[in-house]
């Protein structure tokens, strides 16, 4: 280990029970998140590897302890060749004429039989940098319980809704700008050639809804429903034993659109008066009916279901098979969300051709409509976008539903080559860049000094920039529309943020700021009441044309891949040593992790964590029994003495002191994995990895890494993953981001 290595913090943070999806949906993300990219060719810039700038995040950032409770408890989810080059393994190749191959090895444990030293220091002294000071705020682990849903009348879901939206949970005042707003702009051109022929078969429907004939009670009495009628009452009651179905915002949402399908003379009126018990025991039954299904009955269902998909299942663009991602239609159904959504429980209305435009190949032949006396809405032959459906969402009109390549095709394997080239070729601005907005934490103009101050943000805690909310969305914050209550000043320099951010997941951290950002955010609140903006002058459109002026394509979320794949793959190279895999991989989960809590990627700990604990431990202690007893053994053994009789009272077999030993070595092994497992289960049960592995982190470091220390990839990446990231298994072993 280097003696230049850079001093850690121990991150200890109490995260609140909240759940994050692992991997991002497509389904509550925005237009713009959801397109390709369409950057072209990048040459990421050198910087000297002495420089700050250069370090990772979490090297020059610890936090600051801090405590509070929750506001809202939630539940739920430019190219270059690199300097040592590499080419693309996809079916199509990527754009890197002056890359030379090397083959990914399958990577061999080691032999080493030395222990991995992975130490963490902690400097205590004044001359620490300012962001190793830092430490994460400790959040309250409170969770309601939830409540019968089917004895909340709707008087009291409305009190309650009223009552979240006096406190400024669920609304908030748009910033009259004079820029445009982002909007979800419905899709257009994507500005330069993807594809030259393009052929699929469209997309799959749900099948149509099958009446069980099951009736419900409303006020103890039996009620006939028309099939479309108990099809919105069955997908209620099946979610009986959810989070979602005790929320006051999911019953209420629920109940007026299950009115509208019931009508205006319809008996049913009042929502605590329905009992949708016989409905759900209906359920019950047919999920343990579907359990007691005999294994070749449940093969033929899945072979039945493969036939049906087949064909949809793949598209051929510019002569090459390739792997269609979403292509089933999602069935009707009530509407989550994420996080505290406004519309949670919304009738999401069935799907049919006639919503649907197709995206094909001129000349190649419209996919048949499978849905008789129907047809698309409209058929594009549209070749700078590499989508091949889309629909407006039945709950967001303003959103659209993609069907796209799967994440392994080479068009995809491009965007996300791009996307990580282009963070790459912001290590050759990021000194220009902080000089710049230093230099602005004193401009006279207030406007300069906002852009400046959320720049440094975005820059240094990884915020995401923040869009405007309308009143039918979940009022969720980022950097730009922080409001006054948001930000707390600690003198001499500390700021405290706690807000629900994306997924109405908390964001709660106190940090060491610069004295001039905190002189800023001081003179940004004066005057103003709760509820009001922090960033009163600027807005996200005017922060992006200031971030694209800085560097081409620089964004918020560029600057959260950069500070991502740097921070992890800084720690990868100072901390890790020579020591078993397990060793190895133990480093890569804890900078991982580090990762994680800078993206402010939370998840709940999971109901049966404390069992799966219990279980462990219950099977450490029964290995250590068996390892006395060995050792036990092996001393009789030596001795030349018989071993005696085993737990069952026979004679144990009499064995060599050496094979005794082997037995001793194999049981240590074992033992040594499994307390590392359970450390490891116990270190990150509130810390999603999954998301920053997916969308954030450079897979080059990873498969570098694995490559430098030989640790298999499959030990890093699950299968999704390396076909995902198939386009960087090439990579040089001395890659670096």
């Amino acid at each position: 280990m280097s003696s230049n290595r850079v001093n850690k913090p121990v991150l200890q943070r109490t995260v609140p029970k909240v759940e994050q999806p692992d991997e991002d949906s497509d389904d509550d993300k925005p237009l713009a998140s959801r397109l390709p990219s369409n950057a072209g060719p990048k040459s990421g810039g050198d910087v000297s590897e002495d420089s700050e700038d250069e370090k990772p995040l979490a090297a020059r950032f610890s936090k600051v302890a801090g405590s509070g409770n929750p506001k809202i408890a939630s539940s739920s989810k430019g190219l270059t060749s690199d300097t040592n080059g590499q080419q693309s393994l996809g079916k199509r190749p990527l754009d890197n004429s002056n890359q030379t191959s090397s083959a990914l090895k399958k990577a061999k444990p080691s032999n080493v039989s030395a222990s991995a030293i992975v130490r963490r220091e902690i400097k205590t002294d004044d001359n620490t940098p300012l962001a190793q000071r830092l430490k994460m705020g400790e959040s309250s682990k409170g969770k309601s319980s939830a409540k019968s849903v089917f004895k909340k009348s709707p008087a009291s879901v409305k009190k309650d809704i009223k009552k979240m939206k006096g406190k400024g949970k669920l609304k908030k005042n748009m910033k009259n700008s004079q820029f445009s707003k982002i909007m979800k702009v419905p899709p257009g051109s994507g500005g330069g050639k993807k594809w030259t022929t393009l052929e699929h078969n469209g997309v799959i429907f749900p099948p149509p809804y099958k009446p069980h004939g099951v009736k419900m009670l409303y006020n103890g009495k039996p009620i006939d429903l028309t099939p479309e009628q108990e099809e919105v009452a069955t997908m209620f009651a099946v979610m009986k034993d959810t989070d979602y179905a005790a929320k006051p915002t999911f019953i209420d949402n629920f109940f007026t659109d299950w009115r509208k399908v019931l009508g205006k003379n319809h008996i049913i009126k009042n929502f605590e008066l329905c009992d949708f018990t016989p409905i759900y025991e209906w359920h019950l039954r047919e999920k343990e009916r579907k359990k007691q299904m005999t294994t070749e009955e449940k093969k033929t269902l899945r072979e039945d279901k493969l036939k049906q998909e087949e064909k949809y299942m793949w598209a051929v663009v510019d002569g090459v098979k390739e792997k269609v991602g979403n292509f089933r239609v999602e069935p009707p159904g009530l509407f989550r969300g994420r996080g505290e959504h406004p519309k949670m429980g919304k009738l999401k209305r069935r799907i049919l051709p006639s919503d649907i435009t197709i995206n094909i190949g001129k000349g190649a032949p419209v996919p048949e409509c499978p849905i008789p006396g129907e047809s698309w809405k409209e058929v594009k032959h549209d070749n700078t976008v590499t989508w091949l459906a889309f629909w407006n969402d039945p709950i967001n009109p303003k959103d659209f539903k993609y069907v796209f390549l799967a994440a392994s095709s080479s068009l995809k394997g491009q965007s996300d080559k791009e996307k990580y080239e282009k963070s790459r070729k912001l290590k050759g601005h990021i000194q220009r860049i902080r000089e710049n907005y230093t230099k602005d934490f004193k401009n006279k103009d207030v406007t300069r000094r906002q852009i400046a101050v959320a720049t440094y943000l975005i820059d240094k805690l990884a915020l995401r920039a923040g869009n405007e909310k309308d009143d039918d969305e979940a009022d969720t914050v980022g950097c730009c529309t922080l409001k006054v209550d948001n930000v707390t000043c600690m003198p001499p320099n500390q700021i405290q943020f706690d807000f629900l951010g994306k997924d109405s997941i908390r964001y709660f951290n106190t940090v060491e700021v610069e004295e001039l950002v905190y002189k800023a955010i001081e003179g940004f609140r004066a005057g103003k009441k709760p509820g009001q903006d922090l960033f009163d002058k600027i807005d996200t459109s005017r922060l992006n044309a200031h971030l694209k002026d800085l560097m081409p394509g620089l964004t918020a979320k560029v600057f959260r891949t950069y500070n991502a794949s740097i921070t992890l793959d800084g720690i990868l190279h100072e901390e890790t040593e020579d020591g078993t895999v397990l060793e190895k991989i133990a480093v890569y989960q804890r900078a991982n992790k580090e990762v994680a809590i800078i993206c402010n990627h939370q998840r709940s700990v999971s109901k049966s964590h404390e069992s799966q604990m219990t279980r462990m431990n219950e099977k450490i202690d029964e290995l250590k029994s068996q390892m006395e007893e060995l050792k036990a053994d092996l001393n009789k053994a030596k001795k030349g003495k018989p071993l005696g009789y085993d737990s069952e009272g026979k004679p144990k077999r009499n064995l060599a002191p050496e094979a005794i030993q082997k037995k001793v070595a194999t049981l240590e092994g074992k033992i040594e994995k499994m307390e590392m497992d359970k450390r490891i289960k116990e270190d990150l049960k509130t810390v999603a990895l999954g998301t920053s592995k997916i969308n954030y982190l450079d897979p080059r470091i990873t498969v570098a890494w694995c490559k430098r220390h030989e640790v298999p990839i499959e030990k890093i990446f699950n299968k999704s993953l390396l076909a995902k990231f198939v386009w960087a298994m090439d990579v040089d072993p001395e890659f670096r981001f």
